[in-house]
């Protein structure tokens, strides 16, 4: 086990597999972060398109151009 790690450390290709580990962990942590607050946000666009389907005169903004 020592002899693959002091190998790793010393090749080139330890350390871009190292790199490329910190890169994935990065993009997850980012994507974990945004998902909390993009979820709320859905359900309340679709909580909001719910209220207005089901109470058409309640003073919903209609998208009809007219």
């Amino acid at each position: 086990m020592k002899n693959m790690l002091m190998r790793l450390w010393k090749e080139e290709e330890g350390q871009d597999l190292l790199e490329y580990a910190l890169l994935l962990v990065l993009i997850v942590l980012v994507a974990a972060a945004a998902i909390d607050p993009l979820g709320k946000t859905i359900a309340t666009i679709f909580t909001n398109a719910n209220n207005c389907a089901s109470n058409p005169g309640a003073g919903c903004a209609g998208g009809g151009g007219t």
